[in-house]
């Protein structure tokens, strides 16, 4: 299996599990590792109350070199920088974290701006230009319809991440386990994040059980998702679980690489592999699954 320090350097499309944390609940905080997720994200938004932000963002440093000593990339959501997202960026650039998300992205100027924010705090702190990764997230009608200009804003935009909560409010839709409400949504978001050449990354399951949150990262990954966002550490092992290509799987497209590859062979452009019908894009499609599972570190028994 892949080491911690090898996990730290998974490119943007290995990280499954992108788990939100209070920002301020600092023994939850350096708990956090032992989730399992691929990304840990300290909250500054909604998750701490804003009596309680300068505390959290006192702490990041200690807790940013907490997650990357144990293999895992520290993010942060900042506010919007129309609010308090330039105090924010200021005390918790010291820690350097490898990701900025920042809420409430609506617009392509947003990220233009705290793609501008981040490389003025760089310089400040010595930190590489350009090495700090954006991820906006899109929370609310008028951000998914500039999903593309948003996600092609700046170069350091590597995924876009959705929203449940208050893009459901935002609808003026109830929310259901089954998220039948967020159903354009996520399909959408997922379109033009692929479109724009980033990772799409699934809005979190608010439910409490982990049968429910297994169910909606399954539905995700059959939208095309490779990335799941989670607000509860418990869910973190049914999304990598998810994301992750399982035996039967790898089975399955490594027998259609080898029937389509056998028929090509003899000149048959394509082949019957238990009904399903194996042409160039299905190929290719397994070739992609079986690379994901070697690139995980998933090994067949």
């Amino acid at each position: 299996m892949i080491s911690p320090v090898e996990r730290a350097r998974r490119p943007p499309a290995l990280r499954r599990c992108w788990l939100f944390l209070p920002g301020a609940e600092r023994a939850q905080l350096l708990a956090a590792p032992a989730a399992g997720a691929d990304v840990l994200i300290q909250e500054l938004e909604d998750f701490t109350p804003p009596e309680r932000r300068p505390e959290a963002r006192a702490m990041a440093p200690e807790i940013y070199a907490a997650w990357r000593s144990a293999g895992v990339l520290a993010g942060v959501r900042v506010n919007p920088l129309e609010t308090e997202g330039r105090v924010d960026l200021a005390a918790v650039m010291r820690g350097r974290p490898d990701i900025v998300l920042m809420s409430k992205v609506a617009e392509r100027r947003q990220v233009v701006a705290l793609a501008e924010a981040v490389l003025s705090e760089e310089y400040a702190n010595g930190i590489p230009s350009g090495s700090t990764e954006l991820v906006p997230n899109i929370e609310s009608a008028r951000g998914l319809i500039q999903a593309f200009a948003i996600a092609t804003a700046s170069p350091r935009v590597t995924a876009v991440l959705g929203s449940t909560e208050d893009m459901a409010a935002d609808l003026g839709a109830p929310r259901t386990r089954g998220a039948q409400e967020l159903a354009y949504v996520r399909q959408r978001l997922h379109v033009e994040c692929v479109a724009a050449g980033v990772v799409s990354v699934d809005c979190p399951y608010t439910f409490a059980d982990v049968e429910g949150c297994a169910a909606d990262a399954r539905l995700a990954r059959a939208m095309g998702y490779g990335a799941k966002s989670a607000v509860n550490p418990a869910h973190v092992a049914a999304i990598n679980a998810a994301m992750t290509p399982s035996a039967e799987e790898i089975r399955r497209a490594r027998a259609m690489i080898a029937a389509f590859e056998a028929a090509r062979v003899k000149g048959i452009d394509r082949v019957d592999v238990d009904g399903l019908i194996v042409e160039i894009p299905t190929y290719m499609s397994a070739r992609r699954l079986v690379a994901r599972a070697e690139a995980l570190g998933v090994v067949l028994r």
